[in-house]
């Protein structure tokens, strides 16, 4: 059984990873780099080990460094977190090999998930319907141009290797499919040392959908609930809820099976999640598992009423789900905006620095995953996430205004935030409607809006000063007294 626990990983998630394993009585172990030595997971693991230099190359991704730690504290298991090594089979393997439990898929699972051609090519044998797309990996861009042309375009084209939104590139003609090909290839490259590129037809007005599952290793398999994920940016999520607006009980159970099928398809174990693009005319496509942890999962916690951390390890620990199909039941609804550190008008740009000030929300029906304390650093060699702002309500709108409520509570200085776009979004008809696709922000013109929004602050920030000043200037407070003291006693306007 699982008794000490290196979180490989930083940040708010290695902090939600601590907080599970705190109530199990599990000990942990966290890991640093130069850059996170005051950080909030060193401080609250049983203890912590420096792994090297700020640049994750030098730290969190050295896979060497890391399994020095394990040995070195005598933890008897890994929880990879997401992101860095989470989806890295070559250090599933190492793990395995070393005889320290890997809390999440095998290697070999896992490697079947991240090659997404070999993935495709298992959904179809299970059935489960694919994007139209090349048979297989393209040789280079005239072979990638020649199938776009047999199944039209838009055309996505995608590394075999990408994930988190990268290593895509959408293109609408031969012209734009070479420099797309180029950069597809090179962004690969430079995040794995490899390429390999497949062809896919890109669906217009889409949503992006995704399926939390759960599989032990005693073969039982549940499907726990939809999550809407449709509004990105760069093909990265930003915004989302469950459950979808648009998948009823007879969907839910349908699209259900269809991963059911997926996670065994690729022999899984232990959590994942199986995407899907929802075309407009109302069709499932799957395109990817994620052999991990989601950054959204909280959202799936607040309306199952489960610890997807304490899941994780039970399965890990070689125990079956204690649950069927049939006892899970979705309760409310919950939505999740990721709080990232970026200036929106900049194309998202990185925003980092020191962080002198901050007010975390809170209150019923309020989660707040989050690295974040007065005096410390968002920094510029890691992901630009802060935090996972979560809200449930018993209705949608009691979910959405809960949020804006918590949207307008969460007080960030130093940095730029997402926060004023997702008010934007929240308050937008389209939002409430559930009218939604992976291209919301531009369909909208979700900028402009915003634009609009501050503008608009701005202006009534101003008035509000305005009538301050003069509510507290002497003049106007001998006028009251004169009123006061006067017969003249009616209402001052």
């Amino acid at each position: 059984m699982i008794e000490k626990v290196l979180v490989a990983n930083r940040g708010e998630i290695a902090l939600r990873v601590i907080r599970t394993c705190k109530t199990l009585g599990i000990k942990t172990v966290s890991v640093y780099s130069d850059e996170d030595y005051n950080s909030l997971h060193v401080k609250q693991a049983t203890e912590a080990y420096h792994i090297g230099e700020a640049a994750p190359a030098k730290s969190y991704l050295n896979q060497e460094k890391i399994l020095e730690a394990v040995l070195s504290s005598g933890a008897d298991s890994v929880h990879p977190g997401y992101g860095f090594l989470s989806e890295n089979d070559d250090f599933a393997t190492l793990c395995e090999k070393n005889k320290i439990t890997f809390i999440g898929p095998t290697a070999k699972s896992m490697n079947l998930c991240g090659d997404k051609m070999k993935c495709k090519e298992a959904m179809l044998a299970a059935n489960v319907p694919t994007v139209p797309g090349s048979p297989g990996l393209v040789k280079d861009a005239d072979d990638a141009k020649k199938i776009a042309n047999e199944i039209g375009y838009p055309v996505m084209l995608k590394s075999v290797y990408g994930g988190g939104g990268r290593g895509i590139r959408i293109v609408t003609s031969d012209a734009e499919l070479e420099s797309g090909y180029e950069s597809v290839t090179g962004e690969s490259i430079a995040a794995v040392g490899k390429s390999a590129i497949l062809v896919e037809k890109f669906l217009e007005k889409t949503r992006h959908i995704e399926y939390q599952f759960a599989r032990d290793t005693h073969g039982n398999t549940v499907h726990i609930f939809e999550r809407e994920c449709s509004i990105q940016r760069r093909n990265q999520k930003l915004i989302e809820q469950t459950p979808s607006p648009i998948v009823d009980a007879k969907t839910r159970q349908r699209v259900g099976e269809l991963v059911r099928n997926a996670a065994v398809a690729v022999g899984y174990t232990n959590l994942g999640t199986a995407e899907f693009l929802r075309a407009d005319n109302g069709e499932f496509y799957f395109i990817e598992i994620n052999a991990r942890l989601q950054v959204e999962h909280p959202i799936t916690e607040f309306v199952s009423g489960l610890d997807l951390v304490k899941l994780q390890i039970d399965i890990a620990n070689g125990e079956p789900i204690p649950f069927k199909q049939s006892d899970l039941k979705m309760n409310g609804y919950a939505i999740e905006c990721r709080i990232n550190a970026e200036d929106t008008f900049l194309d998202f740009a990185p925003s980092t620095g020191p962080v002198p000030d901050v007010s975390i929300p809170a209150g019923p029906g309020v989660r707040c995953d989050t690295y974040l304390y007065p005096g410390c650093t968002v920094s510029p060699f890691y992901d630009s996430l802060m935090a996972k702002l979560v809200t449930w309500g018993q209705t949608f709108e009691e979910s959405r205004t809960r949020m804006l409520c918590a949207l307008d509570d969460f007080y960030i200085q130093g940095v730029e935030t997402s926060i004023p776009l997702y008010k934007t979004i929240l308050n937008s008809a389209e939002y409430k409607n559930g009218d939604l696709s992976t291209d919301f922000i531009k369909r909208y013109g979700i900028i402009d809006r915003l634009t609009e929004d501050l503008k608009r602050e701005k202006e009534e920030k101003s008035l509000a000063a305005v009538a301050a000043a003069v509510i507290h200037s002497e003049y106007f407070k001998s006028r009251v007294q004169d009123k006061t003291n006067s017969k003249w006693s009616h209402r001052l306007e």
